[in-house]
């Protein structure tokens, strides 16, 4: 299958109506949210053609979503996913709001490994639960001594404790190793803390890493994953996820309302499940393309700003720039948007850590990615 981010070129995208293209002026590269500028697979545009040519577009039903979501884990990872234990929730975000309900109360303590996804303070914030730092390591990795003690400290304090992890992680692309999960997850379990893990960019994972879901590990009997095709297939605006409870934690996810799932959309879950069953060849031509602009990146920041700090993502398909080097301040990406007129996502949301960096989308063709970096090198010359 020919290069999917070769498709499209950029005045075609310049159509698109989504929040990447119509949030900044039309002179701006857009490079920040999590959206690809790709087509979708053939079995998502079939799906959705003949749902909207009988007039399906009801309430959703979740029972063929999970069972290909099911079969799907099993071919890409070996993990038997019992679908009759999913529930469908609108999104990763939401599901994962869902279950910290179940799990935690008011002024419980949430702890994250930053950086990582704003939406993660900013959500578990707003619950009422109160968001603490565990940050990764120097190298981008979980750190399993600060991890413990921010545990422990949390079950000192008093109240119920969640972790929320991101596997792979979001904004460095690393992917968690089984060692690294079952670490996390004993410590978890050593200070009584409920471990909730956000899995929605598994099916991304390039070469050289593999993917280990968290539930297929003894440590992850007791916790819950969210799972969804959205990032892996671009379907980000078809919304549906699933959230998957380890054996022992099945009887908590049952009491989740039936009516979370009605957030989702019946177009998202028939979408969404084609590709799950029907989209291994097209994964698998945007892995490879992925994989292309990863490498092409890295080889256009040596040339021309080698002063930023680069490690290629294990997985997603998001790049953390460490621009440390270029003395920019703590958020970069404004001057690169001001001067550069590229939009990338800005470090410090992302929590401690996030000062100086700045995250950007891999996820589009290589010559936009060239035009990017150039314009990059000359908003550097300009300050």
């Amino acid at each position: 299958m020919d290069n999917p981010f070769l498709a499209l070129d950029l005045p075609q995208l310049r159509r698109r109506r989504s929040l990447k293209w119509r949030l900044y002026d039309p002179d701006v590269l857009p490079l920040w949210v999590a959206e690809m500028d790709v087509l979708p697979p053939d079995a998502v545009r079939a799906a959705v053609v003949e749902a909207l040519d009988l007039g399906d577009t009801g309430y959703p039903f979740a029972q063929d979503y999970a069972e290909a979501m099911a079969a799907f884990a099993q071919r890409r990872w070996a993990w038997a996913l019992d679908p009759r234990t999913a529930r469908l929730v609108p999104d990763v975000m939401l599901g994962i709001v869902e279950v910290l309900k179940l799990v935690t109360g008011p002024g419980d303590t949430v702890v994250v490994n930053p950086p990582v996804y704003p939406p993660f303070a900013q959500f578990v914030g707003h619950l009422g639960r109160r968001v603490v730092e565990a940050p990764l390591g120097g190298d981008g990795r979980l750190d399993l001594t600060v991890l413990d003690r921010t545990l422990a400290e949390a079950a000192r304090s008093g109240g119920r404790t969640a972790y929320l992890l991101c596997n792979p992680h979001n904004p460095t692309g690393t992917v968690h190793t089984p060692a690294e999960l079952t670490a996390a997850g004993e410590a978890a379990e050593r200070h009584g803390a409920r471990v909730v893990v956000d899995e929605i960019h598994a099916p991304i994972v390039h070469e050289g890493a593999s993917f280990t879901p968290f539930l297929s590990l003894p440590v992850g009997a007791g916790a819950f994953a969210l799972l969804s095709a959205s990032k892996a297939f671009n379907l980000a605006g078809m919304k549906a996820a699933l959230a998957v409870a380890g054996p022992e934690a099945v009887p908590e996810l049952s009491r989740m309302p039936e009516e979370v799932g009605h957030g989702a959309t019946h177009l998202g879950v028939l979408a969404q499940a084609a590709a799950l069953r029907d989209g291994d060849a097209w994964l698998e031509a945007v892995l490879a393309g992925l994989d292309e602009n990863r490498r092409l990146l890295g080889r256009l920041l040596a040339e021309a700003l080698p002063e930023v700090a680069y490690r290629p993502p294990q997985g997603t398909y998001l790049a953390w720039l460490d621009c440390r080097g270029l003395d920019l301040g703590d958020d970069p990406a404004a001057v690169f948007l001001e001067r550069g007129r590229v939009a990338l996502s800005a470090g410090p949301p992302f929590g401690s850590g996030g000062e100086g960096h700045a995250r950007l989308n891999l996820a589009t063709s290589p010559t936009v990615i060239e035009q990017a970096v150039e314009r990059m090198r000359r908003a550097v010359d300009q300050v």
